[in-house]
């Protein structure tokens, strides 16, 4: 029987979600660089640059394959899920957002009896251009390859 402490010691797991933690710390300044102010609700927002999703599988996968083997099932389930993560992305959580910026602009324009139908506006930042994309993905090679050689 494995004890629950070993999570705390698992290279993979953490590996993976230091990826996670470094992206989305980087979602911080990089949205100051476009918008000219902090907000520091970004570390916990979903899309944006970069993807964190995406840092998240990308590490995973690359440990995975140095640990285990590129040739082994596990590998090749991560790449796979890594892929479908990457997909959805800049796919269907994009067009979400989309969607979103043209029924919070309706919103905004039609009242009925001069209120508006809602007050709250839906998340227009939930998926990823594919320049958000690679830059997970960069985070996610560079924080496995710290993991693999130090």
């Amino acid at each position: 029987m494995h004890e629950v402490g070993e999570i705390f010691t698992n290279r993979v797991l953490l590996c993976a979600l230091t990826a996670w933690f470094v992206a989305q710390a980087m979602k911080i300044p990089t949205y100051y660089l476009v918008e000219h102010r902090l907000n520091w609700r970004r570390f916990l927002d979903s899309g944006g640059m970069p993807s964190s999703h995406t840092a998240l599988m990308v590490s995973l996968t690359i440990i995975i394959g140095s640990m285990m083997g590129f040739g082994t099932p596990l590998f090749a389930l991560s790449f796979c899920i890594t892929t479908i993560v990457m997909y959805d992305a800049t796919g269907v959580r994009r067009e979400t957002g989309k969607q979103g910026q043209v029924l919070n602009e309706i919103i905004r324009k039609v009242f009925i009896n001069g209120e508006p139908i809602s007050d709250e506006n839906l998340k227009e930042l939930v998926g990823h251009t594919h320049l958000e994309v690679a830059g997970g993905v960069v985070i996610g090679v560079m924080t496995a390859l710290a993991y693999i050689f130090f």
